[in-house]
Formats: structure tokens, sequence, C-alpha cells
């Protein structure tokens, strides 16, 4: 187990460097730069402005910005943001945790409606039941989220005004209260149910599709002529063998919701990173759309050791020796 991780990790470490050539290459192919974000006069003369640009290393071979620039990223210091005049890592901070909360709530949802659905789905299979479930998740696997959740934020937000329609929290409450907890929660429901209804169908649908393929292997048709309960055999041979590929997407499930949250947040006003990301895209603010596009890579890369970790738990087959 350890050796696998160990490895794993190795391989992690050259495709996260390469990431971050990639993002500091792209940023370099931009207009604009560091100083950009700086500079507040414009009427300030080009011999001040040279010398700042030596002063901030900007006229360095391209090697040493690069040094520069991970060291100070590792560091947690992205630079300025060209439009809002502050650090990048401030404007990120107080924005990244409602992502985060978000996309646990809506992981959350996934699971627990998921789940269910995937496991009567599979175990009921050809029946009313099963055809309702299937219907709903092509329905759901052909409905864009921005479509979905525009819809919801229509009928529950405008119409039955059942949720708020934006915000993260209700305006005049103090950090760490009770009501700002419970209005925090409040604020997260609809967002996050959109997301969820829609991103279950994968789980639904791999979670059917395994269990109808594991009731016909060899092993449960010797369990059930051994004279072994139906709940029994569903319970401990089943169901145990068809949540494996669940389990192994659970890191990239988790990644995919802070990238498919991008259209939420934008929908709900929702202040997280995928609003950020779409206001710094529209008003080229480089620095943070940089920062961003290497936090969300670093994230995806995280995610994907994350499920190879757990598969290697729930299936020590594919460890490597």
């Amino acid at each position: 187990m350890w050796k696998f991780t160990i490895r794993r990790l190795l391989i992690a470490i050259p495709q996260m460097f390469l990431l971050s050539l990639l993002v500091f290459f792209m940023a370099k192919s931009m207009p604009g730069d560091a100083l950009t974000g700086l500079i507040n006069n414009p009427d300030l003369p080009a011999e001040a402005v040279q010398e700042l640009r030596v002063k901030l290393g900007l006229d360095n071979p391209w090697y040493i910005q690069y040094k520069d620039w991970i060291l100070g990223a590792l560091q947690g210091d992205f630079g300025n943001s060209f439009t809002r005049k502050m650090p990048v890592t401030e404007l990120i901070g107080d924005r990244i945790w409602n992502t985060v909360w978000l996309s646990a709530m809506s992981t959350v949802l996934i699971y627990l409606m998921g789940i269910p659905l995937g496991i009567w789905s599979g175990k009921y299979h050809d029946t009313l039941r099963d055809r309702m479930i299937t219907g709903y998740t092509y329905i759901g696997f052909a409905t864009p989220l921005f479509i979905f959740a525009l819809l919801m934020l229509l009928v529950f937000g405008f119409m039955l005004r059942w949720f708020p329609t934006g915000g993260s929290v209700a305006p005049g409450l103090e950090p760490g209260t009770w009501d700002y907890i419970v209005s925090k929660i409040y604020h997260l429901i609809l967002p996050s149910f959109s997301i969820a209804l829609i991103g279950l169908t994968g789980t639904v649908q791999y979670l059917r599709s395994e269990i109808i393929d594991t009731k016909q292997k060899d092993f449960v048709r010797l369990a059930r002529s051994k004279g072994v309960s139906e709940k029994r055999l569903y319970n401990n041979h089943i169901f145990r063998n068809s949540l494996m590929p669940i389990a192994a997407l659970f890191g990239y499930e988790i990644t995919l919701l802070i990238s498919g949250s991008i259209f939420v947040e934008s929908i709900f006003t929702y202040p997280g990173m995928g609003q950020l990301f779409v206001q710094s895209i529209t008003t080229r603010d480089f620095s943070v759309v940089t920062a961003l596009v290497l936090i969300s890579g670093f994230a995806f890369i995280i995610g994907g050791l994350l499920s190879d970790i757990i598969m290697s738990i729930v299936d020590p087959r594919i460890r490597i020796k």
C-alpha cells in the first residue's frame, strides 16, 4: 500500500511541474504583466516604469522569472490583481472557502441520492421503477447544467421564493454565530441541489450497470445455489463489488464539481472561485486567471491521486508490485 502511494506521489510531482510551466508560459503570452497591477498613474514617466520593471525582475530571463514566480506561488504569493489593485492571494482567500463548501455539500447530496437510486435501478432493472430512474438520468445527461440551474433559480428562487437568489450569507450577520451558520447553509441549498440533481446521473448509471453485471457473475450464482439469502447476497457480494468504480471516481468527482461550479456560481451570484474566474476573464485580469488555473490544475492532479489511492484500498489487485 505505502509503496503504491509513494510511486503515485512521485508521478504527481512532474505532472504539477509541467502544469506550472504551461500556466507560466500562458501568462507570459498574454498582454500585461505583474507591473500592470501596480501602476495607478497612467502619466508615470517611461524611465520610472522601466526602473520598476527592473526592480520586479521582469527583465530577467524566463527561467529566472519562472523560478521567482513558482517560489512565490508555493508561498501563497501570486502577485497583484490588475483590476482590483490588491494581492491575488487575499482576493482568492475571500472566496475559496465558499467554493469548497459548495462542492462538499454537492458531493454529499450526489452520493446520498445517487447511491440509493443506482441500487434500486440495478436491483429492480427492467421494472417500472428502473425505467423511471433511467429516464431521469437520460434527461439529466441531456440537460446542460446552466440551463437546469436557471430553471431552479426561476422556480424556487423567484416564483416560489423558498430560497435566496444570490449571495452566500444574509447581510449584517456576524461570522461564527449560529445565525450566520444557518444562513450559510440556507444559501447553499439551492445551488448545491442544482449541481447534485444533474451530477448524480453518472453515479446512478455507473452503479446500475455494475450491479446488473455483478448479478450475472459466477460467484453470485454459486452463492445463490448454496442457499445464501437474497438480502445477504446483495449486501455482502453484489453491492460491495459494485461500489468499487464509485469509490475510484470519488477524487475526480470533487475536482469536477469545483470546475463545474463556475456556471452555478455565476447564475446564483454566489461569491466563489467560479464567479471570480468568469469576472477575471471578462475584465482580462490575467494574474487572477493564471492563479485560479494553477490551483484548479493542482486540485485535479490531487483528485486523481486520491482516486488511485482509494481504488488501491478497495481493490488491492491494481497496486503496482
